[in-house]
């Protein structure tokens, strides 16, 4: 049987600013960190007599997601890295995120990464979480292949 844990997980954003841990000791919401392609890698085309082609897209570029709980110490850190880095073009897009699983041998590497946007605040009766989104232009993933079983 195997077994995943999120306190398996680290994750880090290096850039024009600092180094910040995103994973585990970060505070991250339940809903945690999200690696998402921006466009599909192939392109499907039929033909008006029914052939069919497939078009292969080199687009590496994702999307990263990381959430965290309104009260974590880390998004002073990103705020002050945002703040910094879209200060000057020089600055700007030039971070890498790196997130493994050690228990998997997951590791994804997001780099020529950009601070999207700043993450929306809502003030209510639950303090929630702050998503932090980066687009990134080229992106690695490797998965592992597990724990191996021990019985």
């Amino acid at each position: 049987m195997s077994t995943y844990s999120f306190l398996d997980v680290n994750a880090t954003l290096v850039g024009p600013g600092g180094s910040v841990n995103l994973g585990a000791s970060a505070a991250a919401a339940e809903e945690g960190i999200t690696v998402e392609a921006m466009e599909d890698k192939n392109i499907m085309t039929i033909g008006a007599g029914g052939q069919g082609m497939h078009s292969l897209v080199a687009n590496k570029a994702s999307t990263v997601t990381i959430r965290l709980l309104r009260t974590s110490p880390t998004n002073n850190a990103l705020q002050n890295m945002y703040n910094f880095q879209t200060g000057s073009s020089s600055r700007h897009g030039r971070n890498v995120i790196v997130i493994t699983d050690l228990q998997r041998g997951d590791v994804i590497t997001a780099s020529g990464a950009a601070f999207k946007r700043e993450p929306t605040l809502t003030y209510a009766k639950e303090g929630g979480m702050l998503e932090w989104s980066f687009d990134a232009i080229s992106t690695v993933r490797v998965l592992g292949v597990g724990t191996p079983s021990i019985f």
